[in-house]
């Protein structure tokens, strides 16, 4: 093969704004494949991927011999399933986060994917930007002396609408499993470290889902700090706070729609601080995730971001939720 030709399972909003057209535009891929019910739904993809062939269920794209790799956003209660089928009708997946409700649920998809030789991977955009490659290499490299603190926050509000599937606890909704995967399984990238214990959880909660939380835990060798919500006006940072310097990114998560990509590096020089600000304008990571996932079934390199990191991620949500109940 010289490309993967992807399709999609369901018509989402994100689908259509944003994986969607990374698929189609990242180098070695294609978008060829839709599957959902509604013509109407259909129509947008077609704006950016013409001629795209829309499939009617999803069993019908996923046993389809014109798909090679299939994009999973569905609500997040049926990632685990539906991945497992595509990989058994041979295609490989790539599946939004959480790619699974609870740690344990990952073996599935893990030994599946070593059965079949498919790649199957969640859809963590970040750790493929330029910026997280640089904050990492930059904290490897000392930048920032012996880390002491990190702190992450995310928040959107989405009070008003109420039937968004963010709000329904039967489908894995809530503010951890929707943006919490992102200041966690940062803090784990850059450091390469794993949370020793979560010392502290204060969760609200509305009809079933948490929409606010302030969550601190203890690394072997920092203090973590992170807030998430569904309740508040939309911010996003992460910092990185060490004995010599402090290494802050505004645009973490969204990176180039909340704001432009952007580290800012300030440590201490002889007349006083020194900031440095490296920008990142163009870069959209939705596209080189997808690249990086192509060239990795192409040309059997390892890819950049396995189920087992992501499954770190997952376990340390689980531990949340535990200190959680045990607070309760």
């Amino acid at each position: 093969m010289t490309h993967l030709r992807w399709g999609i399972l369901g018509a989402s909003k994100f689908a259509r704004d944003q994986m969607g057209p990374a698929l189609n535009a990242a180098r070695r891929g294609k978008l060829v494949a839709l599957a959902t019910s509604s013509a109407d739904k259909a129509v947008p993809f077609d704006a950016f991927a013409t001629g795209i062939t829309v499939y009617d269920s999803y069993e019908a794209l996923i046993t389809s011999p014109n798909v090679d790799a299939v994009y999973i956003p569905l609500p997040n209660h049926l990632h685990v399933e539906w991945a497992s089928k595509a990989m058994d009708a041979g295609k490989h997946v790539l599946v939004e986060k959480p790619l699974a409700m609870h740690a344990s649920e990952f073996d599935q998809v893990i030994a599946k994917r070593d059965a079949t030789g498919l790649l199957a991977a969640e859809a963590y955009m970040i750790v493929h930007h330029p910026q997280w490659l640089r904050a990492k290499a930059l904290y490897e490299a000392g930048a920032i002396g012996k880390l002491v603190r990190v702190s992450g926050a995310f928040s959107y509000d989405n009070s008003a609408d109420v039937s968004n599937i963010r709000h329904d606890p039967s489908k894995g909704g809530g503010a951890i499993p929707d943006i919490g995967v992102y200041i966690y399984g940062a803090a784990r990238f850059v450091t390469g470290e794993e949370p020793d214990e979560i010392l502290s959880t204060d969760i609200r909660r509305e009809n079933g889902v948490d929409v606010w939380s302030h969550v601190t835990a203890r690394f072997p060798s920092f203090h973590y700090t992170g807030v998430v919500s569904m309740r508040m006006a939309p911010w996003q940072e992460m910092v990185f706070h060490g004995e010599k310097g402090v290494m802050r990114l505004s645009a973490p998560f969204n990176a180039n729609l909340y704001g432009e990509a952007r580290i800012e590096l300030q440590t201490q020089g002889d007349d006083g601080p020194e900031v440095q600000a490296i920008r990142y304008p163009a870069d959209n990571h939705y596209v080189h995730q997808v690249e990086a996932f192509n060239n990795s079934v192409l040309d059997g390199v390892a890819y950049p971001c396995p189920l087992e990191f992501s499954k770190g991620t997952q376990n340390m949500i689980d531990m949340v939720w535990a200190k959680d109940k045990a607070r309760l």
